[in-house]
């Protein structure tokens, strides 16, 4: 397959203020593409962007929002031009035990991670393909394939972006448009703040970073971070139950049993 040149391409990054989109925004910024990062916290996205190098541009955005979705595509293009790559980014966790959960936590995961991704989607792909060609790279995680107890509407909202991705994949087969859906396992940011890994190591945001440059240079569908996890995804789709659900408990973390003390979220969960 051809590598592509990340020089020259218009990426938006959304969710870009912080965190793992930080990253992505610095490391493709640093290969020559022209970045723009949306963010609901806009103050936030232009300091992040007065402070990396490679003239990054801060847009206002709310994933929820189609409305405000449009508009940052939008502004993106009458500033850089048509965006060659979307980035969906953007997502928020909250971590315990299923019946404890909030319902207005439950609530936001489907409206950051799962509708987010699908407004981004139906936004981005039809002006992509009319220009017949672009690529959309959604940060899908590990979750889409496994799913953590402590875990579980922030599960369900991956797996569903992997199934959206998967059908909207073959419509789109030929147009030119590409979709990638990159898998990492825990990473350091605020969103696993008091998390643990399981049987992985924790990621570092600039390792997904790397990983979503090389996914841009080199198209492809389902990427894991670190590539055992698609060991694990691959037993775990074939094993009988009885051997599946040891393998599970002896790799999968439970977020339920390791956190036992939330303060570390507190600050996180009430700002998402």
């Amino acid at each position: 397959m051809t590598r592509k040149a990340i020089a020259g391409q218009v990426v938006a990054v959304t969710g870009g203020a912080r965190g793992i989109g930080r990253e992505i925004a610095h490391r493709l910024a640093g290969a020559g593409a022209r970045v723009a990062i949306g963010d609901r916290d806009v103050a936030a996205a232009r300091e992040t962007a007065a402070e990396l190098p490679g003239g990054i541009e801060a847009f206002e955005l709310d994933v929820t929002s189609t409305a405000s979705f449009e508009a940052f595509l939008d502004a993106v293009d009458r500033r850089l031009g048509p965006v060659d790559v979307l980035v969906n980014n953007a997502g928020v966790m909250w971590v315990g035990a299923f019946d404890s959960e909030p319902e207005s936590a439950t609530e936001r995961q489907l409206a950051v991670n799962l509708h987010g991704v699908i407004r981004g989607v139906k936004l981005a792909a039809p002006r992509m393909r009319a220009r017949g060609g672009g690529h959309i790279v959604t940060i899908a995680s590990a979750a889409s394939k496994l799913a953590p107890p402590g875990e579980a509407t922030y599960s369900a909202t991956k797996h569903a972006v992997h199934g959206y991705l998967s059908a909207v994949r073959t419509e789109l087969r030929g147009s030119g448009v590409e979709l990638s859906a990159v898998m990492p396992g825990v990473v350091e940011t605020e969103l696993a703040a008091g998390t643990v890994t399981g049987a992985v190591r924790r990621l570092t945001p600039e390792a997904v970073a790397e990983v979503v440059a090389g996914v841009i240079r080199r198209p492809r569908f389902e990427i894991f971070l670190p590539r055992r996890v698609r060991l694990v995804t691959t037993l775990a789709a074939v094993l009988p139950q009885a051997l599946r659900d040891p393998l599970l408990r002896a790799t999968v973390p439970d977020q339920v049993k390791a956190l036992t003390d939330k303060s570390g979220r507190e600050q996180y969960e009430s700002r998402i």
